[in-house]
């Protein structure tokens, strides 16, 4: 069986056609000695519990039928006219073997080549050419991904070009390996990727760090801005499943959800895994809450305590019990405006014990204003209630806290009360 060209073909595409041929089932490409053959991987979406799209990956078998590396096979070519056929054919080759079996919505994501896809990108007759491919395959461009590595960044003049051209074909661009090596916030805004896929790498300095964990979570929510839904690759633990559910990204693809399938698209429906992943971490949830009430409800009750003493004493006797808690950094008063009303008060007899020499110019200024920080506006937002911030830097301190924050009525009017607590996990 062989492959049919689609009309309009040009020269180099009706070449490669004739290298497609159907073996036990499923398409294979021939280049002289070489192999060709199509695997393809789940992504998955924590939302939807399945998989909504399948990666291609290259599989390559040498004249002796041993696997061996694509990138083997890449570094064989001598010129970029067959870097380019190859990338063509690879593509080729992924889409004939997908469209057997995929449904009507899952996405396709291909690799190509950054410079591939900056030359290609400018060749209107060839864009044209692969629209009518896919189209006479009987696959949409709006079901393709095409997946490009920051590299391309560097070529930025043809780069928006290509771009341009290959957004009006109609299909999805996604940036792949975003956090390795040199990564910036330039490229999302730059390229406006519909996918970001986020390099295992984050993954794994996540799963060591709570900090970093807590990062992730915030580059996850920056790149939501920006318009970009998240992918997490190379996911291989339920430990490290858990982790992407709770930073929030939209996908996720790894051998913890499925391996990649030669010729075969894998499972389909809603994962088993994933509802367990949802159901583990729902328990994890739970239970880190409640050790987290635990920890932090003596300084509740004492910031409640100060709370209802500042209707008729000073702010020092007012927070006497709070500031002899374990653990207290610094206690402070702000007006409606986040100005402080008297002097931050330290816990008694240890003055300097959160004075790092090296921030002293960030000490503890009473002209300072703190309107626009979390712990204050949601005190005023609801007043009565009280607030706790996610961990971070304190100022006060130079250590990381969390702050108690309370807006109540005093006879001098409304006011915030807030307390540092140390934060160490």
């Amino acid at each position: 069986m062989k492959a049919v060209a689609p009309p309009g073909a040009d020269a180099m595409l009706l070449r490669l056609i004739e290298s497609l041929e159907m073996q036990d089932g499923r398409w294979r490409a021939r280049q002289g000695d070489w192999l060709l053959d199509s695997s393809f991987q789940p992504v998955f979406s924590f939302p939807h519990r399945r998989a909504v799209g399948y990666e291609a990956l290259l599989r390559v078998a040498d004249a002796a039928g041993n696997a061996v590396s694509p990138l083997q096979f890449f570094e064989q070519l001598r010129s970029f006219e067959q870097q380019w056929a190859a990338d063509r054919l690879c593509r080729l080759l992924h889409v004939h073997n997908f469209v057997h079996q995929a449904d009507d919505d899952s996405w396709l994501f291909l690799n190509i080549h950054p410079t591939v896809f900056v030359h290609g990108g400018q060749q209107t007759q060839a864009l044209d050419a692969s629209v009518r491919t896919m189209q006479a395959l009987g696959l949409p461009m709006h079901r393709l991904v095409l997946e490009v590595t920051e590299d391309i960044m560097a070529q930025e003049t043809d780069f928006e070009r290509a771009v341009a051209n290959v957004r009006e074909t109609g299909c999805l661009l996604a940036l792949d390996d975003f956090g390795a090596g040199h990564s910036n916030f330039d490229r999302i805004w730059h390229i406006h990727p519909e996918i970001v896929k986020l390099d295992r790498s984050l993954l794994r300095r996540a799963c060591d760090s709570p900090r970093i964990a807590r990062v992730l979570a915030q580059m996850v929510s920056l790149l939501h801005e920006c318009g970009s839904l998240v992918l997490l690759e190379g996911v291989e633990t339920r430990d490290e499943a858990m982790l992407a559910l709770d930073v929030d990204v939209d996908m996720v693809q790894g051998f913890a959800f499925g391996r990649p399938v030669p010729g075969m698209l894998g499972p389909q429906g809603v994962s088993d895994e994933i509802e367990e992943i949802w159901e583990l971490l729902d328990g994890r949830h739970a239970d880190t809450r409640r050790v987290h009430a635990m920890h932090v409800a003596p300084y509740r009750q004492a910031l409640r305590q100060a709370q209802a003493r500042l209707q008729d004493r000073p702010l020092a006797e007012a927070c006497v019990e709070l500031l002899a808690l374990p653990g207290v950094q610094v206690c402070f008063l702000l007006d409606e405006q986040g100005r402080h009303v008297a002097e931050p008060l330290l816990p008694a007899g240890v003055p300097d014990r959160s004075q790092d020499p090296r921030f002293r110019p960030l000490g503890l200024a009473s002209d300072a204003r703190w309107a626009r920080r979390p712990y204050f506006r949601r005190a005023l937002e609801e007043p009565g209630v009280t607030q706790i911030t996610r961990p971070y830097l304190s100022l006060h301190g130079a250590r990381m806290c969390v702050t108690l924050s309370v807006a109540c009525a005093t006879p001098a009017g409304l006011r915030v009360l807030c307390a540092d607590i140390d934060w160490t996990s």
